[in-house]
């Protein structure tokens, strides 16, 4: 009998491939979803729901084997909130140790808990990356809120005997990806000059398959139980090199002038754009040995084909 597999966030961009990839591999799945978002997949129980901390799941978790806890409140530019630290406690602490309280009592055994890179912190040293079992550093109220939704999780895997995986992304992407990662294509298909042909930074990826594949890989083996891992591809990037490898997919030339970083972020400073310089020019990179180590995991993809993955969707569907 295959196991059975909770799912939240089921039509997000993490949580869609999720469920894509456990259906494939015939988990047996309960999705979440808000509002009844129709899901068209075969086979797979949808469980609707208004408001995520608020909500009764004790009988849709009734013989459940694992959750895998995708959905939160993610991190928006330019929050509009009064308080929106309060905001994001209220779903990704609250509506997080909500779940898994109520998954504790109806037995569960995993609860696999997408967090974020960011309750590691903003960046990274060169030659320093984050590691899984470095003390937190969060910076804004998404990361704090995530950190302390981990700090939860914990302490009821040791008050209740549920096994915690705490999975921590770095910068996702993949076909369907949006927002930053969607505007670099879309400049580098249209053959936008940009002033990024200079930066030695380091960045950390992970490709949606790589981090779906670790997530389900979480799922089943008995040596994730109680632990944190960080996700990315491997292979560490600088922005320009990043540029020029997504330009290549896209079968276009990356038009990348030479400006200096430091000048970046001057430019950037000025404008108020500093955590913006941040993500362009500075590094944040990750140790992911801890992965191979303990799970005898490593990314089954490549950057190049992700990226060319990356962007034949694009192709395809934002033209």
């Amino acid at each position: 009998m295959s196991q059975s597999v909770f799912l939240t966030g089921a039509t997000g961009f993490v949580g869609k491939a999720v469920l894509g990839r456990l259906v494939a591999d015939n988990f047996a799945v309960t999705a979440a979803v808000r509002n009844g978002t129709p899901i068209r997949l075969a086979d797979v129980t949808v469980v609707p729901f208004q408001s995520f901390e608020g909500m009764n799941w004790g009988s849709s978790l009734i013989g459940i084997g694992a959750v895998v806890h995708c959905a939160a409140r993610v991190h928006v530019m330019n929050d509009t909130e009064a308080d929106p630290l309060a905001s994001f406690r209220k779903v990704n602490v609250e509506g997080t140790l909500h779940l898994a309280r109520q998954a504790a009592a109806a037995g569960v055994k995993r609860f696999i808990y997408i967090s974020s890179i960011k309750v590691n912190g903003e960046g990274t040293s060169p030659g320093r990356p984050y590691t899984a079992d470095d003390r937190p550093g969060p910076s804004d109220p998404y990361g704090i809120s995530k950190m302390e939704a981990e700090q939860g999780l914990r302490e009821l895997a040791v008050l209740t005997g549920m096994e915690v995986v705490i999975i921590r992304p770095v910068l996702v992407y993949g076909p369907g990806v949006k927002a930053n990662f969607l505007s670099m294509m879309r400049w580098l298909d249209r053959g936008i000059p940009l002033p990024f042909g200079a930066i030695n930074n380091g960045r950390s990826l992970v490709a949606i398959d790589n981090l779906v594949d670790l997530i389900v890989t979480a799922l089943t083996h008995p040596s994730a139980a109680n632990q944190t891992f960080l996700a990315s591809d491997g292979e560490d990037l600088s922005t320009t090199q990043l540029l020029r490898r997504m330009a290549n997919a896209l079968g276009k030339p990356a038009r990348l002038l030479p400006i200096p970083s430091w000048m970046l972020s001057a430019s950037a400073k000025t404008l108020g754009k500093k955590s913006l310089s941040q993500r362009l020019c500075g590094s944040l990179q990750v140790d992911i040995s801890k992965n191979m180590k303990l799970l005898h995991w490593a990314p089954p993809v490549s950057v190049d084909d992700a990226l060319k993955a990356t962007a034949l969707y694009y192709r395809e569907h934002n033209k």
